[in-house]
């Protein structure tokens, strides 16, 4: 029996090493080299220090920091129209984005941001689009419709708000 765990021992130690030197093994995502940068200013000689004298303690004068310097032709590409928002922060929204807010409104739910509701309606007609059943996506929506800041489960519970987010959704924003 002694002899059988000193195998197990050994053999476990093996493998342990054998990973050891597995997980120290070549790392061609090392840096083999330090990148330098060229200075764009010219180094201070010992005519340049106050005094005209070279330092005393016979060390080399310091050097002036370089700083580098930006092309006036580096300037980033424009923002694609399809990114630009409105200040709010948030894209513009359609007449369609729009009346599905106004009927939510209506129906006592007013979401904190609009995306908020809007990845809500998309995730209905989406569901819908592929054939998911009812109850997968009214689990998605609630959740979706319990995680917006504004909820307040003391007017609705978020299961009913899931439920108006579907039927909202459904009549007013995925056949538009």
């Amino acid at each position: 029996m002694h002899r059988t765990r000193g195998k197990v021992f050994g053999m476990v130690a093996a493998v342990a090493a054998a990973g050891l030197l597995a997980a120290c093994g070549n790392n061609d995502s090392t840096a083999t080299s330090t990148p330098t940068l060229t200075p764009t200013t010219t180094k201070t000689s010992a005519a340049a220090t106050p005094g005209g004298d070279a330092p005393s303690s016979g060390q080399p004068a310091p050097q002036s920091e370089s700083v580098p310097s930006v092309s006036a032709t580096e300037r980033p590409a424009p923002v694609p129209s399809q990114f630009i928002t409105t200040p709010s922060g948030s894209p513009a929204l359609t007449d369609r984005d729009k009346t599905f807010l106004e009927e939510l409104k209506k129906k006592g739910i007013t979401p904190a941001a609009s995306d908020i509701a809007l990845t809500a309606a998309n995730l209905v007609c989406q569901g819908k689009a592929e054939g998911a059943s009812d109850d997968q996506i009214l689990t998605y929506v609630t959740a979706i419709a319990g995680s917006d800041p504004s909820f307040d489960e003391s007017k609705m519970s978020v299961e009913q708000a899931g439920k108006v987010y579907v039927d909202v959704a459904t009549s007013s924003f995925c056949n538009k």
